[in-house]
């Protein structure tokens, strides 16, 4: 049962971010803090990458555990609307997969990064992450996935 109607739930969901996540800024700022310089959610690509590196013929997702389904606990299930929620969330997992195949066929590389592990670095663990990405940018390497080991 929702503890708020159904008109404060719409507004409440319509208000959660698509772009400039905490993750994303956070992760945003220690890669820049290094040198590396990128685009940030280019509309032309497939899936709309939080980062794009043209130099590198890169990209990064800054994927949200809830929508993109990681498993850890931020990986919650609304009690209500079950088959609804299931069902959303395999649509999101799939197009997520879909896209990441797009860009991996066009040449790009593709790195998703998942936002529990950005949440729980702090500031000399997020550099040490800005270094794994660095390094990933400059191995020719085509998919990476960073999540926290379980």
């Amino acid at each position: 049962m929702d503890t708020v109607d159904k008109k404060t739930r719409s507004r409440i969901m319509s208000s959660v971010g698509q772009y400039d996540t905490g993750p994303e800024l956070r992760l945003r700022k220690s890669l820049h803090r290094r040198g590396l310089r990128y685009r940030t959610n280019v509309k032309q690509l497939a899936g709309s990458p939080d980062l794009v590196f043209p130099k590198y013929n890169a990209v990064i997702f800054v994927h949200g555990c809830f929508w993109h389904r990681h498993g850890c606990k931020y990986t919650t299930t609304p009690s209500t609307r079950h088959t609804f929620w299931m069902e959303k969330f395999r649509k999101n997992k799939n197009r997520d997969r879909r896209n990441v195949e797009m860009l991996l066929d066009q040449g790009w590389r593709a790195m998703i990064v998942w936002e529990c592990i950005v949440k729980q670095c702090d500031t000399i663990e997020l550099a040490q992450l800005a270094t794994v990405i660095s390094d990933w940018l400059s191995s020719g390497v085509p998919y990476e996935e960073i999540s926290p080991v379980s």
